[in-house]
């Protein structure tokens, strides 16, 4: 028993005396003058330079041997050096390459070229409003009969609609043979010729009037244009004064598309651009049109903008009314135009942009003058208007700052640069890069949170705490920006009524919300939103809400303080009204959203996805409380 007792004192000893030593070589690293050097210097300061000690940006009191997960947030453990450098600046950091690889940092290099950005849009189709004509009487008559007897009947023109009598035709007739008879090119025959093409009498039938050399007590209307008889005011018997409806037809051979888009993506819409869609009647097939309208002012209601697109509809496939989605493929120009080289040195109508020539001239539509399509917001260059492009995961973003991670081209180690650079549109998979950034630079793609996060614990600059020093790292994320109150979510949800109807109409899209805002899926977080307004309207303080959350530009924005707004809100309705959903719903708190408080949401199941962080922090959190069933403490359950 007693040797047992000595081995297990001498264990400790020993494993006290290495944790010592460890820590000796961490906070009093060996000089590089020191008198006991090993012969293989170089290795053995390789070996000094590498971290033996990593921990966590959000909770630095996390200190552990080896690189893994923080255990409270779950977030990549960071290297604690203590060789990073004094000369270093106030936004910089520097680690060994060993460092480096375990850290996986990877970087990019800064470049020009045009961005492809993919616009989504839905919308529906209606009438080419240029081609609906209105049939009026334009003389007195009496329907005898009608051949045209319901709506949706498609005629040609020239065919029959109707059979009328009218004694002011019958005399506008004997008018035309008295003056034909007298001189068949005098200026009288002219003007009861003219009289009766006014009319809507057709040439052929004003020629069939003097051939038979009678006036026809009846006469048969007939249609001016081919189309669909969309609307019919008579019916048989009727009596007809002057500038009184006859039929509504419209020309279904072009049809127009209102398509609306989000604010964020006007700089990508041109007029003239192609716009490729499909309609669930014909699924698999793509259908094309070009953009003629963009309308100059926001709808208030559902802060999106419409878009007008002239269709070709000739083999009469596509039907008014139905539901389109569509796309349109654009590249962006440093200056904001956009890069089409298939429009370089062409001319373009203003009004009818399916009309394109090689040169100056006029619209075969309206006669208008074409106009160069630099003028309609085209550039045909090849490279010298190509924009400064980054990766987005290259980009640090909180509220209105955008930061990212410049590797230095000459230090001896690696080092890398913080810097603050002024963003433009998000295309695809890049930032437009407005201003921070030179071409060839180098920044950091993966592994930028990692360094942003040593710099806090140095008490450095970051993106999370620009002006360094300060509170403890990572614990201010809502208010650093200065872009959102940590305490509006609460103020603001308070003022919103949720009814148990309510609540069971918006759980489902709630918690899509929440998944989409977990998988950092800003379209994801805003149709789900979208699905939430056809439930609550469009006037109140929920529906200002949501429109808020649709013309959010950033996820960013969205969580805080939006979806915190929502989540309160929600989460005071599920309890009061228990009875509105079936199961379980849980409710998880993450105390690293606002530093006095958190913020909470709900998910119907486990495993905890953070939507304030997403893949950043995804499983910082922890069940607070399960709905629907008695309470329980789940303090077990933090991550």
């Amino acid at each position: 028993m007693n040797k047992k007792i000595v081995f297990i004192l001498t264990g400790a000893v020993i494993a006290a005396l290495l944790v010592g030593i460890g820590l000796g070589r961490v906070i009093f690293p060996p000089s590089d003058g020191h008198a006991h050097a090993p012969a293989d210097t170089s290795a053995a300061m390789a070996d000094s330079n590498e971290p033996s000690i990593w921990t966590c940006s959000m909770h630095p009191q996390i200190q552990q041997p080896e690189p893994g997960d923080c255990p409270i947030c779950g977030m990549d453990l960071i290297p604690l050096e203590s060789d990073s450098g004094a000369d270093l600046g106030p936004r910089e950091m520097s680690m060994s390459k060993a460092s480096r690889a375990l850290a996986d940092i990877q970087t990019s290099e800064v470049i020009r070229e045009y961005p492809e950005a993919e616009i989504r849009l839905v919308g529906k189709l209606e009438y080419d409003e240029t081609r609906e004509k209105s049939l009026t009487a334009r003389f007195p008559a009496r329907i005898d009969e009608l051949f045209v007897n319901f709506t949706g009947i498609r005629v040609k023109k020239g065919e029959h609609l109707a059979k009328v009598y009218s004694p002011d035709l019958q005399t506008a007739q004997r008018e035309l043979l008295t003056s034909y008879r007298a001189d068949p090119n005098s200026s009288i025959t002219r003007a009861a010729k003219e009289k009766l093409r006014l009319w809507d009498l057709m040439p052929e039938q004003i020629e069939a009037i003097i051939e038979s050399g009678e006036a026809k007590d009846h006469f048969v209307l007939k249609a001016p244009l081919g189309g669909v008889v969309v609307a019919k005011h008579v019916k048989e018997g009727d009596y007809l004064k002057t500038g009184e409806p006859l039929f509504k037809i419209v020309d279904l051979s072009e049809l127009w598309a209102y398509l609306d888009a989000y604010e964020s993506d006007l700089p990508w819409l041109r007029f003239g651009q192609d716009v490729a869609f499909t309609v669930e009647s014909f699924p698999g097939e793509t259908f094309h049109g070009q953009i003629s309208f963009i309308e100059p002012e926001v709808d208030r209601k559902t802060r999106t903008i419409p878009i007008r697109v002239n269709v070709p509809n000739t083999d009469g496939k596509l039907k008014p009314g139905m539901f389109v989605r569509g796309v349109v493929q654009s590249r962006i120009a440093e200056d904001g135009q956009v890069y089409a080289p298939e429009f370089a040195g062409k001319w373009i109508s203003p009004m009818h942009p399916e009309v394109v020539k090689d040169g100056p001239g006029q619209c075969d539509v309206c006669g208008m003058d074409l106009v160069p399509a630099e003028e309609l917001g085209y550039v045909a260059s090849e490279k010298e208007s190509a924009p400064l492009v980054v990766p987005t995961s290259a980009v640090l973003r909180t509220g209105k700052r955008a930061v990212v991670y410049v590797e230095k081209p000459d230090a001896e180690r690696p080092t890398y640069e913080g810097r603050e650079i002024v963003l433009g549109p998000l295309a695809g998979d890049y930032f437009l890069v407005t201003s921070g950034l030179d071409a060839g630079e180098r920044v950091v793609t993966n592994g930028a949170f990692k360094i942003d996060s040593a710099l806090q614990i140095q008490a450095k600059p970051s993106m999370m705490n620009p002006d360094g020093g300060g509170s403890a790292p990572g614990h201010d994320h809502g208010t650093k920006s200065g872009a959102t109150d940590p305490h509006a979510g609460h103020d603001m949800a308070a003022a919103i009524e949720l009814s148990a109807e309510q609540v069971t109409q918006l759980l489902e899209p709630y918690l899509a919300m929440q998944s989409a805002l977990a998988a950092d899926n800003l379209d994801g977080a805003k149709a789900q939103a979208k699905a939430m307004m056809k439930s609550t309207g469009h006037s109140g303080p929920m529906p200002e809400l949501i429109h808020d959350i649709i013309a959010a530009e950033s996820l960013d924005t969205i969580r805080r303080p939006h979806f915190e707004t929502l989540s309160n809100a929600m989460i005071a309705a599920v309890k009061k009204h228990t009875n509105a959903f079936s199961g379980e719903l849980l409710l998880m708190h993450c105390p690293m959203v606002y530093s006095d408080r958190g913020a909470d949401w709900l998910q119907n199941s486990e495993p905890l996805q953070n939507p304030y962080f997403g893949a950043m922090m995804l499983k910082c959190g922890e069940v607070k409380e399960t709905l629907g069933m008695e309470p329980t403490d789940h303090s077990e359950h933090a991550h």
